[in-house]
Parts: structure tokens; sequence; C-alpha cells
């Protein structure tokens, strides 16, 4: 059965409506009950993907979650991976790998660290260490669940709770989260003793690759301690969002090959 069977836009557009002010719970209820097995939680082990992780857990506990190991992840996320593995006996986490002939080509073209020299290179890093392996990935899955919320970033702002997704597809995209605030997830997180992440302690908000975060410092928003050294760039790596950016394609082909790069 095609995706397009299960799932519309218009059916889409009309759950979005019927979930609008509900809890997050009932769109995860509903969607492990009509997508399981092909169903599985994106996390990058943000609160909000932790707070999902703990959620879906109590609802079925052989829920499928998936993060991407990009290469460059901090030694703290890794130690949190294994914390959650015990925390929740029994997780189906599973962590996604880039190309490594793809990556080998990347750095030999253009340095390990290619993503401070320019957001085009810092688009292309992203695509090959972490939007490649999630788009193989989704291939084989009708659903993906994010913890997105429309206050993290202005490009978040008119997500819907449920979603086709067509950058991947038309599988179906669903965002639980979408209406809760920053502290209706801390207090969720703290009430029910979910694993956080350490880095959370040292002032970091948002949490990425290694070279590529920061603690925010006074003033910034929770988004700034990305990429910090770019300027009216979107601070997205394109998971979430379609990013086109100059030769960036162009550049993309010449380095992974063209029948590589067509997903």
């Amino acid at each position: 059965m095609s995706t397009y069977e299960i799932i519309d836009e218009l059916e889409a557009g009309e759950l979005s409506v019927e979930f609008e002010g509900e809890d997050p719970q009932l769109v995860l209820e509903w969607a492990i009950e009509r997508f399981s097995p092909r169903l599985a939680i994106s996390a990058a082990f943000q609160a909000e993907d932790l707070l999902m992780i703990d959620m879906a857990y109590k609802i079925d506990p052989s829920v499928k979650v998936f993060s991407v190991d990009t290469g460059r992840l901090p030694a703290e996320t890794l130690e949190l991976v294994a914390q959650l593995r015990d925390h929740y006996p029994g997780l189906e986490l599973e962590l996604l790998k880039p190309d490594p002939d793809q990556v080998s080509r990347l750095v030999a073209a253009k340095g390990l660290d290619l993503f401070k020299e320019s957001v085009e290179n810092r688009l292309l890093c992203c695509n090959i260490r972490k939007v490649q392996p999630l788009t193989r990935h989704l291939d084989g899955l009708d659903a993906w669940v994010t913890g997105l919320r429309r206050d993290q970033w202005a490009t978040r702002t008119n997500i819907r709770k449920v979603e086709i997704d067509h950058d991947h597809g038309g599988i179906v995209k669903l965002n639980p989260l979408a209406e809760l605030l920053k502290d209706e997830v801390w207090e969720y997180l703290r009430e029910n003793d979910v694993p956080l992440h350490p880095l959370y302690a040292k002032g970091y908000t948002s949490i990425g690759c290694a070279p590529c975060t920061r603690a925010i410092k006074p003033g910034e928003t929770e988004r700034d301690g990305r990429w910090w050294w770019e300027s009216n760039a979107p601070k997205e790596c394109g998971m979430h969002c379609s990013i086109e950016h100059g030769g960036f394609e162009h550049e993309l082909h010449a380095i992974v090959g063209k029948g590589e790069f067509a997903h």
C-alpha cells in the first residue's frame, strides 16, 4: 500500500484541525495505531525529542527511534544514547551513519571544517552528513515523528501536527508538540524524570554537531548557538525544510556524484 492510499493532503488538513488544542499523547496514540510498524521518531536528543521518546515509549515500548550520527557529534550526545538505552529497556534506537565514501570525497574536496568557510559549504556538509542518511531511512517508512515546535524558530511557525512531507516522497510527518511552549516541555521532563542532554547544564539550548554548536550568550535566542559565525542565514540544516542556496546543488553533484544525489 502506498502512502497516498494511507493519507492525503485533505485528510492531513482535517486531522490537523481535529488535533489542534489536543494533548500530544493523543496524536502519538493515533499515529502509532495507524502507521506502526512503518513509523519512527526522529531524535537529535534535544529536550523535545527526549519528551517524545518518553511519551511514545509509555504508549508502545516497541516504538522505533532513530538519529543520525554525523561523525562530528559531541561525546556527551553518545553518552546520552547509552543512558537512554538503559533507562528505556528494549528501546529500539538506531543510529544512522552517512555514506563514508561521500564523507571522504567531501573532506578531500573541501576540508574537514569546510562549514566555517561559507553557508553553501555548511549546507553541503549538513546534506551529506545528515540529510542524505535521513532521506535514505525515510524511504522505508510511511510516517515519521518530530519534536518540532512553532516557537522554536521563524521557519517553524506554520508547522501543523499532521503534514504531508513532500521533501521525502510524500510520507506523513507528525509534529505532536507543535503547540507546546518551552516551559511546558521542561515541566514534562522534570515531572517524568527523563534523562537530559548534559550540555543543557552548560548553557546550550540547541545541540547539534560539536563544531557547529555552542552555549548561547545573554540575550541570544535558542538557535543562536548554531552556526553562530553566519550572518543572515537560515538556522536549519535541511532536515526539516528544503533549502535552496546558490550553486549548492551543483556543488553536491560534483562531490558525491549525480547518481548518489538522486533520492
